[in-house]
C-alpha cells in the first residue's frame, strides 16, 4: 500500500489500527470504552527519517499526531522524534 501524502523532512505518514474490543479474556468492550489507538502501521517516511521504514508498526505519542482524512482513508502525520518504540 502507497499513501496518498508525501511526508516532507523528518516526518512519518501512518494509519492507525484498530482499537481491541474485545479483552484476551472474551469480554467484549462497549464502543466508548475502547480507546483510540496509540498504535500505527507507517505508510511513508520523509527523507530525513532515519530509525523508520514504510511496514513499521509504532508506538506514539498521542497528543503530537496530526490527523488527515483523504479519500476516505484516515492518516496521522508525526515527527520521528515523537515515535516513542516500534511495535514487533
Amino acid at each position: 500500500m502507497s499513501a496518498k501524502i508525501q511526508p516532507l523532512s523528518d516526518y512519518v505518514v501512518a494509519q492507525g489500527e484498530e482499537a481491541e474490543t474485545k479483552t484476551a479474556s472474551g469480554l467484549y468492550l462497549p464502543e466508548k470504552a475502547a480507546e483510540k489507538p496509540k498504535t500505527a502501521k507507517v505508510v511513508a517516511v520523509g527523507k530525513d527519517v532515519k530509525q523508520l521504514k514504510v511496514g513499521d508498526r509504532i508506538l506514539y505519542k498521542s497528543y503530537s499526531t496530526t490527523d488527515v482524512k483523504v479519500d476516505a482513508e484516515d492518516y496521522i502525520v508525526v515527527k520521528e522524534e515523537d515515535v516513542l518504540a516500534t511495535v514487533k
